[in-house]
This record gives structure tokens, C-alpha cells and sequence, in this order.
């Protein structure tokens, strides 16, 4: 018997291999499917302008990296002792203006680098609401927690979305040819607008990624991350303490469902042998020099080499050598 209403596997899914260079950008979703990534060794970028949460400031962050202009002294804004962005989350805020500036101009030389190369593009949207500055209309990725006074609050429509993105992504092939996009709404819930605006918001972006993938198909695909944790997850057992976020285990269980139906049958067998190797890198003994210690040491080390031998392009180089630092 099953519990729970199964979301269906997609057709013809838009699959992953570690021969992908992948990037991701969006909301805080987008940073829980790239760590997976990034955990299990996948050429991975991420969000290098942190979290974005609506489509038009993760639309402009994409702009920015296809045509990589620095930011200057007049783009950021001092406020409560830090320097920020308003294209950035704030984890790129310090009190320093000079170093605020380089940590943001050296993400976004590396990223749009990198852009050219992408052969994955993930795109998570959170919300599909938006803040405009009063003094000029001008959306912003993020607020940095100045008065509401200074902006204005808007709900995207999905015409204004779709035609925002329709321009990116024929601006975005025009640069690389051969990036294909991964699109997700995310499973978090935002409760600002209560229940009801939560659901208005989600329907507009699906609406939305939906005209997209049908003006563009084979280019773009969806993942039904939010259906996952509506459906098969519809229960708070899998909700954090706040009651909005999903917990580790819902996280857990829409990225194995990611790997299930995305990974090419090839990049699963990689992964688990992969897997059996980091866990043995993360083991920690009770006895570091006893001998059944040293000869696990000794038997690891061969396994990272038979791995690397098998999979050239896998580096493990600074496994290896944190391995035996660790254990001398």
C-alpha cells in the first residue's frame, strides 16, 4: 500500500552526468540541491550573487554574468555599519567598501567565466513577489533590512515574467548554445502573505516556467521540487521549527529524488562508489594507531587511486591529501 499521492515521473527528463559543468542560481532551495552537488563532486558554481529570490533579480544576475560589467563605488550603499548591494544577498556585505567590492566583482569575473561553459543551468524561484525602490522603480534582489518605507512592494505577473525571461534566454543561447535550464519553485513557504498569497505567488511562477518550457522545448525543463514536498511530503513531520522551511529529512528525500530521475545511469554508478569512499574519508577512529587503523588508511588510499584511475576526470587530489594529514 501506499500513503501518500506519488508526483509522476517525468517524461524525457532533462538528465546530469559529471561531464556536466553545472551553475545554479535562485532562492535558498537552489543552495541545498548545490551542496549535494558540490558534495558529491560535480562541477558546480553557485549562486554567485547568494540567494536571489524573485525571477526578475535572478533574470538581471544572469545579465551581469553574460555581459560581466564591474560594480562600482556608486552600486553599493552603506547602511547600519556595511557596505551593500542591492544585486546582492547579504552575504557579500562588509564594512569595508573596498572589500565589499572585490569579493563581489571576483565572484562575478569567476561566474560569468564560467557561464560560458555551463552546460546545466538550475533556476530555483522562490517568490514571485517583488520590492522597487521609490526614488527610481528599479527592482532589488534584497532589501538589507531597511525601513519598507523606501520601497514598493508588487507581485509579478506571468506575462511580465515570461517576457522578461523570453529576452534572457535568447540573449543567454546567443552566449552559449549549449546550456539547457533546469527550472524549480520552491518547496519554501512564504507566509508574509499568508496562505493564500503563498499560493498566488506559486501558481504565477509555475504558470510562468510552464509558457517557457513549452515556447522552448528541449531547452528547458522542470523538476517538481515543490509538488514533491506538497504531495508526497504532505505532512509538518517534514517542515524545520519554523513550519515554512523543509527539514533535513524532506531535503534529503527530494535530493535523492533529484538523483533517481536526473542522473544518467553512468553518473549513479560513479556516485555510489563515490560515496563509499567519502565514507571512509569522514570515518574517525576510536584507536588512530592501532594497526586495523593504519591498514584502513592504507586500503583507502588504494581505493582513491583505483578511483582516479577509473574516472581521470574525478579529482581527488585534495582528498587525498587532507587524508593523510589527518592521519598522518
Amino acid at each position: 500500500m501506499i500513503f501518500y499521492t506519488p508526483v509522476a515521473k517525468e517524461k524525457d527528463p532533462l538528465m546530469f552526468s559529471y561531464a556536466d559543468t553545472i551553475m545554479l542560481l535562485g532562492s535558498c532551495f537552489t543552495e541545498n540541491i548545490g551542496k549535494r552537488l558540490v558534495d558529491n563532486k560535480f562541477q558546480t558554481d553557485i549562486n554567485p550573487f547568494g540567494i536571489l529570490y524573485n525571477p526578475a533579480s535572478v533574470a538581471q544576475a544572469i545579465r551581469r554574468l553574460i555581459r560581466p560589467g564591474r560594480f562600482r563605488e556608486e552600486d553599493l550603499f552603506l547602511y547600519e555599519g556595511a557596505y551593500h548591494s542591492y544585486a546582492h544577498h547579504s552575504r557579500f556585505s562588509m564594512p569595508s567598501q573596498t572589500e565589499t567590492l572585490e569579493a563581489i566583482n571576483r565572484r562575478l569575473e569567476e561566474s560569468a567565466e564560467k557561464l560560458q561553459h555551463t552546460t546545466r543551468l538550475v533556476v530555483t524561484f522562490g517568490t514571485a513577489y517583488v520590492y522597487r525602490l521609490k526614488n527610481n522603480g528599479a527592482i532589488v534582489a534584497n532589501c538589507h533590512k531597511q525601513p519598507a518605507t523606501l520601497f514598493d512592494r508588487e507581485q509579478l505577473t506571468v506575462d511580465e515574467i515570461f517576457a522578461d525571461w523570453h529576452d534572457l534566454l535568447l540573449s543567454l543561447w546567443e552566449h552559449n548554445p549549449k546550456v539547457k535550464l533546469l527550472f524549480t519553485v520552491s518547496p519554501i513557504r512564504h507566509w508574509k502573505d499568508g496562505a493564500h498569497g503563498n499560493q498566488l505567488s506559486k501558481a504565477t511562477l509555475l504558470l510562468a516556467i510552464d509558457r517557457l518550457q513549452k515556447t522552448f522545448p528541449g531547452q528547458i525543463d522542470y523538476f517538481p521540487a515543490y509538488e514533491i514536498m506538497m504531495d508526497e511530503l504532505r505532512d509538518y513531520r517534514y517542515y524545520a521549527d519554523d513550519m515554512l522551511h523543509p527539514s533535513s529529512l524532506a531535503i534529503e528525500y527530494i535530493g535523492q529524488r533529484f538523483e533517481e530521475n536526473r542522473f544518467t545511469d553512468e553518473t549513479k554508478q560513479i556516485l555510489s562508489e563515490w560515496r563509499k569512499i567519502r565514507k571512509a574519508i569522514e570515518h574517525r577512529p576510536f584507536q588512530q594507531d592501532s594497526d586495523a587503523h593504519q591498514q584502513f588508511i592504507h586500503q583507502t588510499l588504494l581505493k582513491m587511486e583505483e578511483f582516479q584511475k577509473k574516472f581521470p576526470s574525478f579529482d581527488l587530489r585534495k582528498e587525498r591529501s587532507q587524508w593523510i594529514i589527518d592521519n598522518g
